[in-house]
């Protein structure tokens, strides 16, 4: 652990310095700001649609995760790149929950969020143990095998979320398409800065020539902007008071176990990437996810995690530099107080986010083969092979299990099939060898 709370971030010019940036370095200020706001747009889809999902304000969504990220920045005191969002992994208990239809907001959202503030709650007291006894016995339950398998299912998990955007019609693929192509032309044929802002540009490009080809030349579904136009610049977003129910909280508390995982793997993913070990802050990390999820719920927001999305930025920009999710986390900040942004949002055609989605989150699980491929996971081992099939098809697949009134979707049974199978499948692999040991001394 270091000394000082904060460390001293040196600045580097992405112009003259080749590689990296790492988590204690930074760019100069506007471009740590320009990259704030790749950031800020990465979470768009996910901070956007998971709130749409429950029936919550949206822009309370992207306020509380501004919020969350500066309170995750400094509970960790500025050693661990992430962005605090709405997790995709309150989405299904809550609508259970509140029986919500899925139009407008949600009229029985007080009765999830004693849930949420119970789950924020359950999830601090875990990250107080990390701080305490350590990672040893989080690592020997989600070793890299299944925090990268978990990492992957994830990715794979959110696929059809984008696909499934961009299907309305053969116009509306072909967007996709283009949107896909936009990003990867800017990504390979591009350098500087305009490379490392490659899915913000991308999208921007895709987006003008959805706007060419819909409301100048009248192909598909032109983009209206009339919202945006009649929007107010400044407001309050809605907030929401708790209702302390049992049941709920008895649904919703343990999405804490598939925000650790998920945390875990993450944090596991990033530290790969940089070279960084960051299980010194691991406990802090899930303190300060903890108390974000704590705080959202207490004024009408979702859980919220760290955001593999942001991972997938970091990974192709090759920007770790915890500052830039300050940048980002003071223009949701603003954002969220402004229902223009709002409108704004919602100007964005389908088809062009749902591309930008289809890269992201396959770079998400591309950041779980990372993590196999540099802590040399070994496949020639029947127990990883047969852990990781499964996890990626219950991922992948979103298996669901009802257990009571409680159902577990398919992250949550792919995080809690990996870490099962490995315990039972190592078990049994390290008796088989240990057996063999004696008998061939």
């Amino acid at each position: 652990m270091a000394s000082s709370w904060f460390p001293r971030w040196q600045q580097k010019s992405a112009m003259t310095d080749d590689g990296l940036i790492a988590p204690d370095e930074t760019l100069p200020f506007a471009q740590t700001v320009v990259l704030g706001l790749q950031h800020a747009v990465a979470m768009f889809g996910a901070t956007v649609l998971m709130p749409l999902l429950m029936g919550l304000d949206p822009n309370l969504a992207i306020l509380v995760s501004g919020i969350g990220t500066l309170l995750f920045f400094l509970v960790t005191g500025g050693r661990v790149p992430s962005y605090l969002g709405s997790s995709a992994a309150f989405v299904g208990v809550i609508i259970a929950v509140t029986g919500f239809n899925g139009q407008g907001l949600n009229p029985n959202l007080a009765l999830a969020l004693g849930g949420v503030i119970a789950c924020g709650a359950l999830y601090t007291l875990i990250g107080l143990i990390v701080m305490k006894v350590g990672t040893g016995w989080i690592e020997r339950l989600m070793p890299p095998v299944v925090t990268g398998a978990v990492v992957m299912a994830i990715g794979l998990n959110l696929a059809p979320i984008a696909v499934h955007g961009v299907s309305g019609s053969m116009f509306d693929s072909w967007m996709a398409v283009m949107t896909v192509l936009c990003i990867g032309l800017v990504a390979v044929f591009t350098r500087g800065m305009i490379q490392r802002l490659l899915i913000l540009v991308g999208l921007i490009v895709a987006w003008a020539i959805y706007a060419l080809l819909t409301n100048v030349m009248g192909f598909g579904k032109p983009v209206d902007f009339s919202g945006l136009a009649n929007a107010p610049w400044f407001g309050l977003p809605h907030t929401t008071a708790p209702i302390f129910d049992m049941q709920a909280i008895v649904m919703i508390a343990p999405v804490a176990i598939i925000l650790v995982a998920e945390n875990l793997g993450h944090i596991k993913a990033v530290a790969g990437m940089t070279g960084r070990n960051l299980d010194p802050w691991m406990g802090r990390a899930f303190v300060g996810d903890g108390l974000a999820t704590l705080l959202s719920g207490s004024i009408g927001g979702s859980g919220v995690t760290t955001y593999a999305e942001n991972i997938g930025v970091m990974a192709v920009t090759k920007v770790y530099s915890t500052l830039a999710f300050v940048a980002a986390a003071a223009i949701a900040l603003v954002l969220g107080f402004s229902p223009k942004f709002g409108a704004l949002i919602h100007t964005i055609p389908g088809p062009v986010i749902g591309g930008a989605s289809i890269v992201v989150f396959g770079l998400i699980a591309v950041a779980g083969a990372r993590i196999w491929v540099q802590n040399h996971v070994d496949f020639n081992q029947n127990g990883n092979l047969i852990m990781v099939a499964t996890t990626l098809v219950l991922g992948a697949g979103d298996f669901a299990l009802k257990i009571g009134s409680f159902t577990l979707g398919g992250i949550g049974t792919a995080t809690f099939g990996a870490i099962i199978l490995n315990a039972i499948l190592q078990r049994r692999g390290a008796a088989l060898a240990n057996e063999a040991a004696r008998q061939h001394p």
